[in-house]
């Protein structure tokens, strides 16, 4: 996936919209079709990933909805628990998932907050919940090459973004949620802000696939790519959670030297040797889903060792049945909440996808962001960066750059 004829540039091609050639160089050749199964020799086998994606289908509900293990349901982690069931050919499992997101979609392009059957817990929404929906449907496409269902789901893509840029600040940053009574929340998320430029990035690509282009889109990627960036006064301060520290190179904001230099930075505060990734830094808790997160920005960034090692260590989570469970608090030594989730058995399967190029969708984290290198805002006026000093300061760390 680190190839420079990146799985980008053929997503957005209609013969080859699931970039399955020579560029997803570690399996050229490789036999493909629905029982292709990624594998990670020495730590994962095939069997073994699918035993996972079928721990994910397991719990699925009647109706498409994939939940927490207390049955309630998000959106973000729906899509991508759907996308593990796609990689592990788990294709009916999958497209339910994709239909439950289409056919409970608000008129406004939201999801609620929190919902279990069909009921919203929490009738706040979350514009990364409402943007994350692209990635899903763009790997979906990658993964089967079905042109029907890009088509089909473009409307909900389409929606979701457009809620998600209604938060959008001029500085850049998206508004992390909108309250039940409709007023905006008053700050963003680094976390959610760079997933949604890598959200925003994909439903470019399936905009450009379905004929639709959104040139506003681009702009507004531009501007939020470099506010997570260059501006980590834009977002309330969560860095004790180690989501905060390296979604920006997960999202695609940082690439080459400064996404380096990021997880250098973060790495003595949240790595536990052997054990993983802590959630939050003040606490003696390492869990799967972060574990596999930072495994793929790690190969995203062409650091494949050190994602390989992580995902080594990231096994001791692994019930025999083929679920994760969530975390393991190491003070206590045991495993803590006391649950498999479907979104870390989700996460497992994406790192393995990825590390492995299985699938045509392997590359979504690296490539729906490797045609853009903004280093420079789209408005300058409108985060301060017009000024001598603002720009001196941005033109010298340029990061989205990609050497």
């Amino acid at each position: 996936m680190r190839r420079p004829e990146s799985v980008a540039s053929a997503s957005l091609d209609r013969e080859d919209p699931a970039g399955t050639g020579p560029a997803n160089g570690r399996s050229a050749g490789a036999p493909r079709g629905a029982a292709w199964l990624p594998s990670v020799p020495g730590i994962l086998t095939a069997d073994q990933v699918l035993a996972t994606g079928q721990s994910i289908a397991a719990v699925q509900q009647p109706d498409g909805a994939i939940g927490w293990p207390d049955g309630h349901v998000d959106a973000w982690n729906h899509v991508e628990c759907a996308m593990a069931l796609s990689v592990c050919g788990l294709r009916a499992a999958a497209r339910r998932g994709y239909e439950w997101l289409r056919t409970t979609q608000r008129p406004d392009g939201s999801w609620p907050k929190l919902s279990a059957d069909g009921t919203a817990l929490d009738d706040a929404v979350e514009s990364n919940h409402a943007a994350y929906t692209a990635v899903g449907v763009l790997h979906e496409l990658q993964v089967t090459r079905d042109d029907a269902f890009a088509q089909r789901m473009w409307p909900m893509v389409r929606g979701g973004i457009e809620f998600a840029l209604g938060l959008q600040r001029p500085r850049g940053e998206i508004i992390w949620q909108r309250l039940a009574d409709g007023t905006p929340a008053d700050y963003a998320l680094l976390t959610g802000s760079s997933s949604m430029h890598h959200a925003l990035r994909c439903a470019i690509a399936l905009a450009e696939y379905v004929g639709e282009p959104q040139p506003d889109w681009e702009l507004a990627a531009g501007q939020l790519g470099h506010a997570v960036a260059c501006h980590p006064e834009a977002f309330a301060d969560k860095s004790t959670f180690s989501m905060d520290w390296y979604y920006p190179v997960l999202g695609g904001p940082l690439r080459g030297a400064a996404a380096a230099e990021r997880l250098a930075a973060g790495w003595d505060t949240f790595a536990v040797p052997g054990l993983g990734i802590r959630c939050v830094s003040d606490q003696p808790w390492v869990t799967g889903a972060e574990t596999c997160e930072l495994a793929l920005a790690l190969d995203v960034i062409g650091d494949h060792s050190r994602a390989l090692d992580l995902f080594d260590q990231v096994q001791h989570l692994r019930h025999p049945g083929g679920s994760y469970w969530t975390g393991w608090q190491f003070a206590n030594q045991t495993h803590f909440p006391d649950e498999q989730s479907s979104w870390t058995a989700a996460a497992v399967i994406l790192a393995a996808d990825a590390l492995s190029g299985a699938t045509g969708g392997s590359g979504i984290f690296a490539a729906a962001t490797a045609r853009w290198a903004v280093g420079s805002p789209v408005d300058a006026a409108a985060c301060g960066c017009d000024t001598p000093a603002g720009a001196s300061a941005d033109a010298g760390r340029d990061p989205l750059q990609d050497p």
